[in-house]
């Protein structure tokens, strides 16, 4: 079965984290960047963004951006 766009950003995204070449810190793209690079919607960007949010790997700061957060430290909210 194919992956959803959604889970298929998701895991790239992780993958980048995990591996170092997003390091705590680091401002993810922007939504509009995001959508161009991966050819998906904004729902598509904004559900992951949002389930890696919940998953603790990215905050959000309100007018600035989604970074990434250190290993194992929970989110703030």
């Amino acid at each position: 079965m194919a992956k959803s766009k959604t889970q298929s950003l998701i895991d790239d995204i992780s993958t980048q984290i995990a591996s170092g070449r997003l390091k705590p810190g680091d401002r993810l793209p922007s939504t509009a960047e995001l959508r161009e690079q991966y050819g998906v919607s904004i729902t598509v960007v904004r559900n992951a963004v949002q389930w890696l949010k919940a998953k603790g790997l990215v905050e959000g700061l309100s007018g600035v951006g989604v970074f990434v957060v250190e290993h194992g430290e929970p989110p703030s909210s």
